[in-house]
């Protein structure tokens, strides 16, 4: 039996919104193509969880919001996040998609920098995101979500730094979410030869939420010696279903893409992270951390995929399980045929708060190369009571003992993120999650 798949949006709905946004027609184009395979594709289908059953096409796409650049009209939470106006220097704000507060030092645009969002870099550089824009590292007919992430985006930014330009200072972007809207944000970041720049995210909900959907999918293009450092807090309410894609091409050579990602999303969650090494020593470091709790649904699937000879690529994956959540952890390193002294090395580590919690970790090693070194090491666990026997005789509470392990577990990706403000966040959303 054939279920009959419907969205909330129409072809001309989808021609009326992009027409009020001045939208090339090659982009308005590739709209309506993508929602049309998206009728005709399958979900994605991540491994060990199933997720035909879960919300992806009940959201309303209006988004209730006024666009502007006044910092006063900005959120308590999201001025928590970026600090002072004085201070701001680089930083994009967006609620339900919408802009509502732009910066960039002038120095950056002198040396030819770009951070923008997604509706302006369409009509400001249209070429360069033509020229990007789910090409290699996603490609928009993969499945349902990707074809359906490509029909309706509606937020997001686009970074360039050109060529021989170090950014010093991390730029930041933070989308707001609020009420049944459907987020669909893209972020699409281009790094020349001997560049280097760090972008760090947070994904909040605000306000009343209802039963919505988050679509979200990041391109990261690294090309020779350039060095990109990507961090982010996702931390989306309970009524929210998020499908999140974060991908990264590594073209050239002795490139490098770090990524340090905090999921801390209350609800269901699919996320997938995946770096293409292709230049002969490129280098992917991978660090993940999560809190699942409630009756919350997870799965998170990392792929490091060597194409370039002494390419390397690490994995690190830490999750805490409390409560009835589920949550699958499932890391890939896959070394091609021809990249020959490339090395993959991956950790999956759980720790487990309750009887009910299930957590699995699930270490691949795919390797068609002879000369190549690669490793893995996994472990589902609850706390260890000899650290909590230590640590309660020098005085601690059974709590503040278990508090101190519990942050000390997921340390390294909290302390890899480069903005303290954000640093500081991932530790209360930690402590929110697990106490």
């Amino acid at each position: 039996m054939t279920t009959e798949i419907t969205f909330p949006v129409n072809q001309q709905d989808i021609t009326s919104f992009s027409k009020d946004r001045n939208e090339p027609k090659w982009f308005a184009d590739l709209r309506l193509s993508s929602l049309e395979k998206a009728l005709n594709l399958e979900l994605p289908k991540p491994d060990k969880s199933r997720i035909n059953k879960w919300n992806f096409t009940s959201f309303d796409f209006d988004a209730k919001t006024a666009g502007g650049e006044d910092f006063s009209k900005l959120s308590d939470s999201v001025k928590s996040l970026i600090g002072e106006e004085d201070n701001i220097q680089n930083l994009i704000a967006q609620k339900n998609g919408v802009t509502t507060f732009k910066a960039l030092h002038d120095d950056l645009k002198n040396k030819g920098v770009i951070f923008t969002d997604m509706k302006t870099a369409l009509t400001d550089h249209e070429d360069l995101v033509k020229k990007y824009f789910m090409k290699d590292a996603v490609s928009l007919d993969e499945n349902r979500l990707t074809a359906l992430h490509a029909a309706l985006v509606n937020g997001g930014t686009f970074l360039y730094v050109p060529k021989n330009v170090e950014v010093e200072l991390p730029l930041q972007a933070v989308y707001s979410h609020e009420g049944s809207f459907g987020l669909f944000n893209h972020v699409l970041i281009v790094a020349e030869e001997n560049s280097s720049v760090t972008y760090v995210e947070n994904y909040l909900s605000e306000g009343s939420n209802s039963e919505a959907v988050a679509n979200i999918v990041s391109e990261v293009y690294v090309a020779d010696g350039a060095s990109v450092r990507y961090g982010a807090v996702d931390n989306l309410s309970e009524t929210v279903t998020t499908y999140v894609n974060r991908r990264g091409q590594v073209t050239g050579r002795d490139a490098s893409l770090y990524w340090a990602l905090g999921q801390m999303n209350d609800g269901n969650t699919v996320s997938e992270n995946t770096t293409y090494l292709v230049g002969e020593g490129s280098y992917a470091d991978t660090k993940t951390v999560s809190i699942g709790r409630g009756k919350q649904s997870q799965n998170f699937t990392t792929n490091v995929i060597h194409y370039g000879k002494n390419s390397d690529g690490q994995i690190l994956k830490h999750g805490v399980m409390k409560d009835s959540a589920t949550s699958i952890f499932n890391g890939v390193s896959k070394i091609e045929h021809g990249a020959t002294k490339a090395n993959g090395e991956q950790t999956e580590r759980v720790l487990m708060l309750s009887e009910k919690a299930r957590g699995d970790a699930n270490p691949i090693l795919l390797i068609d190369e002879d000369d190549v070194t690669a490793g893995h090491a996994a472990s589902v666990g609850k706390i260890d009571p000899i650290q909590m026997f230590y640590l309660m005789s020098r005085g601690l509470s059974k709590r503040e003992a278990e508090r101190l392990i519990i942050h000390g577990f997921l340390a390294p990706v909290v302390s890899a993120l480069p903005i303290e403000s954000v640093k500081e966040q991932l530790y209360d959303v930690i402590e929110r999650k697990v106490y």
